[in-house]
């Protein structure tokens, strides 16, 4: 099965996109969890268009299938590389041994038996065991290699679900991070949140495996809470309280959540549907299309095969826009190394380039929610420099 993920992966370069999609059919019929997970990877990272979208839609098909969203079974799928006992941690080199930890990216590293950090991991020596220590080594190894892109999956992952305000019910929660061998090493680095009523309660789990509060005191949650990756709007002044006590842990974050700017829609926006403060402000190509780690979709081609712009879905329906000059030549993007954010649109379609008649009369989305909001204007800061 894993010999056949990677050829998948690369027949599309060779013109043979039918095989590819063959080779998914296989997969899928396999049905076990290496298969599925090898689907899910083609999804998420495979750079032929076509078969990306062919391996999603399979995957949505295998999901709907088992009563799950595409998320839902992406959490059972996540693999704990043999992970989930404390001797799978350490490193047998007979006379001395290495306990395995991991950073805020979830990379590996090791400590030694005085818990000191290795920048890595020494080789077999002379007097350590013959058999143990060659063992040891070689699993880390394949462990740092196996971790490399499912690390980045994972990260991305869990700030798509802080962005999306996706909940997992508390049986969920302790399932797919509390209690999961490899995601809970991430799960430990944020700051959750447990809402009952409309109220949210930030928390975080600690080593052992309870949660304590922005007070540092143990909490007990509700069982029936939704489960959150806290969005910094929901925290509101307990944002110093959080930064805090990760500081005094020394917990590093795994991307940008307690620092993640909280800016909001002005009435004048909201009712214009026309962000001024970014008009004019100009931004290298290579920034503009980092946008779309962002959530933000380049726009179609439009005449000379020009991309005019780039599109944020919003989940209430309608769409974020921003008006590029000169656009995105496809196929030549160094002819446009510079470009200028001509205008940013809250519209109820995707369009660029409006006139001001059109701008008038244009519907606009409404009960855009704060969450939203501030992933939209955080976005939109970094790019062009304002707020």
């Amino acid at each position: 099965m894993w010999a056949l993920a990677p050829l998948i992966r690369e027949w599309p370069g060779q013109s043979q996109h039918k095989r590819a999609v063959t080779g998914l059919a296989v997969l899928g019929a396999l049905g076990s969890e290496e298969a599925l997970r090898a689907i899910q990877v083609i999804a998420d990272r495979v750079k032929f268009k076509a078969l990306k979208e062919e391996a999603g839609r399979q995957i949505e098909r295998i999901a709907a299938d088992l009563g799950l969203s595409r998320e839902q079974l992406a959490d059972r799928l996540v693999p704990d590389f043999g992970l989930g006992e404390d001797a799978a941690l350490v490193l047998d080199y007979g006379p001395r041994r290495f306990t395995v930890a991991f950073d805020e990216a979830l990379k590996p590293f090791v400590t030694d038996e005085d818990g000191k950090p290795r920048k890595v991991l020494p080789k077999p020596g002379a007097k350590d065991d013959p058999d143990l220590a060659p063992a040891a080594y070689q699993r880390f190894t394949a462990l740092k290699k196996e971790l490399r892109a499912v690390a980045a999956d994972q990260i991305a992952r869990l700030e798509a679900a802080m962005t999306s305000t996706r909940s997992w019910s508390l049986e969920e929660f302790r399932r797919f991070f509390v209690d999961h061998a490899l995601t809970r090493h991430l799960a430990r680095r944020l700051v959750w949140t447990a809402e009952t009523g409309g109220v949210h309660t930030g928390f975080r789990i600690a080593e052992d495996g309870s949660f304590s509060d922005a007070e540092d005191e143990t909490v007990d949650l509700p069982a029936d809470a939704a489960i959150r990756v806290a969005h910094p709007v929901h925290l509101g002044d307990a944002i110093a309280a959080w930064a805090e006590i990760l500081a005094d842990y020394e917990i590093l974050q795994p991307f940008d959540q307690l620092d993640r700017p909280v800016l909001a829609f002005t009435e004048e926006e909201l009712a214009t549907g026309r962000l001024t403060r970014f008009e004019g402000a100009k931004a290298d190509v290579g920034r503009v299309l980092g946008m779309t780690k962002r959530g933000w979709r380049r726009a179609s081609p439009e005449d000379g095969g020009v991309e005019p712009g780039l599109a944020y879905k919003l989940p209430g329906g309608g769409y974020a826009l921003i008006e590029l000059d000169p656009g995105i030549y496809v196929g030549a993007i160094g002819e446009t190394p510079e470009q200028t954010v001509r205008g940013v649109h809250l519209a109820d379609h995707e369009r660029y380039y409006w006139t001001a008649e059109e701008t008038a009369k244009r519907a606009r989305p409404k009960d855009v929610d704060a969450v939203t909001a501030a992933e939209v204007l955080g976005s939109l800061a970094r790019l062009t420099g304002r707020s």
